[in-house]
Formats: C-alpha cells, structure tokens, sequence
C-alpha cells in the first residue's frame, strides 16, 4: 500500500494532462490504473489514440474486458476499484477511490480548476492526512513534453 500520495492541483486540462503521465508511465514499464467517472474516461479513452500522432499507449477499460487482455495491458480505465487489483500506480481523476484502498505503491491524484474539483481535492487531502499518508503537494504549471 502507498505511503505517500502525491496531488497534482489546479490542473486545467486533466484528460491532456493524464495521457502525459500515462505515456511516461508506459515508457517506463509502469502499469497503472485510472479512475475517473465514466464520461471522463470515455474522453481519455479517445484520447489515449489520438493525442500523439503515430504513438500508442496501450491502454484498456476494465469492464467487459477478458482477464486474459487485461493481464497483457499496462494500463487500465475503470469508474471505481476493481476487484483484486495490484498496479504500481493509481491515477485517480475523480473515480472511486476510498482513502487507504489502493493495492499500489504509488497514488496520484489530479485536481481541476473548478469549485467542485478544488472542494474534492481538499476533502481528500483531508482523508489521506487522517489516515497518516505523506502528502505530496505539485501545484499545475506548465508541463514540458517528453
């Protein structure tokens, strides 16, 4: 389980900026899983095949999807914690994720711009402080492409 969480706020754009943490995390041999509710995956799931031309990150929705596939895919999309998951880093964007939950060495969580986004950020940074994680704080600016 995580020890530290690292939340990446004011982040303007999170389906933009979570392919570029995705891309690195293939590049590096990482799996990952992403939360995030189902329209924001849709949209990362787009854009996964198109936001770099000719560069695949191979990437799969959890549900529906054979156990077969899934064990072959670095990275996986899902709205909430699928059952029996070991992946080296959660990215979570929203989804459901409780506090403590994560069979990962590695949490991320992305935080938005809008009032919404910025009160969940708080409440979870809240919930991972209580429950005695070390808490990486990276405020959004630019990011350099890699």
């Amino acid at each position: 389980m995580a020890q530290s969480v690292e939340f990446h706020t004011g982040v303007p754009d999170a389906v933009g900026f979570a392919c570029r943490l995705l891309r690195k995390a293939h590049r590096r041999g990482v799996t990952v899983l992403c939360l995030a509710p189902p329209a924001q995956l849709d949209a990362l799931d787009r854009a996964l095949w198109t936001f770099v031309e000719r560069e695949f990150v191979p990437h799969v929705k959890v549900a529906g999807t054979a156990g077969k596939v899934l064990r072959r895919t670095p990275i996986w999309l899902a709205p909430a914690w699928p059952v029996e998951t070991v992946r080296d880093v959660v990215l979570n964007l929203g989804g459901g994720l409780a506090v403590g939950e994560a069979g990962a060495a590695r949490v991320i969580e992305v935080v938005g711009v809008d009032a919404e986004e910025v009160e969940r950020g708080r409440a979870l940074w809240r919930q991972y402080k209580g429950a005695g994680f070390e808490i990486v704080h990276h405020p959004f600016k630019a990011v350099r492409e890699d």
